[in-house]
């Protein structure tokens, strides 16, 4: 059976995401237009258009088996409670972002589809569910309970990733541990082959300041190192731990990926490089995930002032997939 459907989810009713889904729409060619299912409370993705006076034709559908002809935008349209379409409460958000990960979950596990995308979320509205973000709310959806998914954030020039997501600074060097550093660096190396096909050269950060001077007791002696002796026998292709405040000066360029303890460790300077030409992939997941490298942007809704490239990216990733 050919996987031909590409999920789309249009995310936070708050934010920047009808703007660049329609910005988006109008690159993109007719073929790939064809294949995309967007999860979206259709009256509030209509009012959101109108506003701004985007035209695009929304079609709603059901029977996702025999419509690939229709001429538009299909929309699996989501309950949602709201008056303003770009101030719907917290509450209701939430409750329609959990609705519509759910569904993209389920759709996405349907061998017809070649994958999910989602665009940007606030965190807020998942923490009800005890889990941080999309990457672990999907993740849990998977019954993956090792936290052996991973967050690679993927440019042709580089990669990189974070050990740990989105947790504060303080909770991380508690929440590092040399078998979590394994099981995503297994992670890493199944899913980047399959997906790239090549095997990925690894690099891997230490925590502190010039890797604690690699003291004893320290995280890098502990933690990090033996995990790298450990992967390397597996015949992982892995380096490290670097010091941080240098790898990206020109290092980095040896690696396919280079991996943090933190998000923003690797984040800050992979944006400074890259800006929005980034998708976010989730790894060990039951299928494909992506989204766009950004956030809500509830600071310039209605500006007209977004970029709509990772999303662009995204679609186009999902698609080329064999």
């Amino acid at each position: 059976m050919t996987k031909n459907k590409i999920v789309l989810i249009a995310g936070d009713p708050n934010s920047i995401n009808s703007e660049i889904i329609y910005k988006t729409w109008k690159k993109i060619n007719n073929n790939i237009k064809k294949k995309i299912y967007l999860i979206v409370n259709f009256e509030l993705f209509r009012l959101q258009l109108k506003k701004f006076n985007f035209k695009i034709k929304l079609i709603k559908v059901k029977n996702f088996h025999n419509d690939q002809k229709i001429n538009g935008l299909k929309i699996i349209d989501v309950p949602l409670n709201f008056s303003n379409p770009f101030k719907v409460t917290h509450k209701n958000s939430s409750e329609y972002i959990r609705k519509s990960l759910n569904l993209g979950h389920k759709l996405s596990n349907d061998k017809k589809f070649k994958g999910l995308i989602n665009c940007p979320i606030n965190k807020g509205l998942i923490h009800k569910s005890k889990k941080t973000g999309v990457t672990e709310y999907l993740a849990s959806k998977c019954k993956i309970k090792d936290r052996s998914e991973l967050m690679l954030i993927y440019n042709k020039k580089l990669s990189v990733a974070p050990v740990t997501t989105h947790i504060d600074i303080k909770k991380v060097s508690k929440k590092i541990t040399s078998k979590l550093i394994i099981k995503k660096m297994l992670t890493l190396n199944t899913q980047f082959k399959k997906l790239f096909k090549k095997k990925p050269k690894i690099c891997l950060l230490g925590l502190n300041p010039h890797n604690s001077e690699l003291l004893d007791g320290s995280e890098e002696v502990k933690k990090i190192k033996p995990s790298v002796l450990f992967l390397k026998k597996k015949r992982l292709v892995i380096e490290g731990p670097f010091a941080a405040d240098s790898i990206f000066i020109d290092n980095y360029k040896n690696y396919d990926v280079v991996v943090g303890m933190y998000h923003d460790q690797v984040l800050a300077p992979f944006k400074s490089m890259f800006k929005y030409d980034a998708i976010n992939l989730t790894l060990g997941l039951d299928y494909i995930r992506v989204s766009p490298d950004h956030g809500t942007a509830t600071n310039i809704i209605g500006k007209n002032k977004s970029n709509y490239t990772s999303l662009l990216q995204c679609i186009k990733f999902i698609n080329n997939l064999k």
